[in-house]
């Protein structure tokens, strides 16, 4: 990665977009999540790079939410994982959640190249390698899950979340974030 300087008015932004471009090196990320990365930035820009209210309150609720669920899951696509590896197994660590790996370009490789990537950076258990349970409505490779863990979840979290699988997870009875 080039050296880029702190006062570099883009600074976060070329960070976190070189990390993106080494999860894409390491098979961790894909081209599609390069491409969605950037697509969240332009947002981002959009809103002045701040974090607005409805944000700073949905945090909340959400910690609220994985400090009280009987059995959360962290949600992992790529992305997360080539950006925050160590934070979300320590997130896992403090609030007794399942961490596991779910795809929507989903292939063996990188489903193995994610799971060890996160125990790299300490997590001890990953789940979504099993994919013994579908959950019910939704028709692509993120319908695949570990029957103990995104499945049986009574609260998961996870950054990539569409606005559908949220509604079909609701529906299922599976509320996340």
């Amino acid at each position: 990665m080039a050296e880029i300087p702190a006062d570099h008015p883009r600074h976060d932004s070329l960070v976190t977009r070189h990390r993106i471009e080494a999860g894409v090196e390491k098979g961790i990320t894909s081209k599609q999540g390069l491409v969605a990365q950037g697509r969240g930035e332009a947002f981002d820009y959009l809103l002045g790079e701040e974090t607005i209210p409805s944000a700073d309150d949905a945090e909340r609720a959400a910690a609220a939410h994985l400090l009280l669920a009987e059995h959360p899951v962290l949600s992992v696509n790529g992305n997360v994982a080539a950006l925050v590896p160590g934070e979300v197994v320590a997130l896992a660590d403090v609030v007794g959640a399942d961490v596991e790996v779910n795809l929507f370009n989903r292939t063996e490789e990188r489903m193995e190249a994610i799971a060890e990537h996160l125990r790299e950076h300490g997590a001890s258990d990953v789940k979504g390698l099993e994919a013994d349970a579908r959950i019910p409505g939704l028709d692509h490779e993120r319908a695949k899950v570990d029957r103990d863990g995104i499945y049986d979840a009574t609260w998961c979290s996870s950054r990539s979340r569409t606005a559908t699988a949220r509604r079909r997870s609701r529906r299922w009875g599976r509320p996340n974030s």
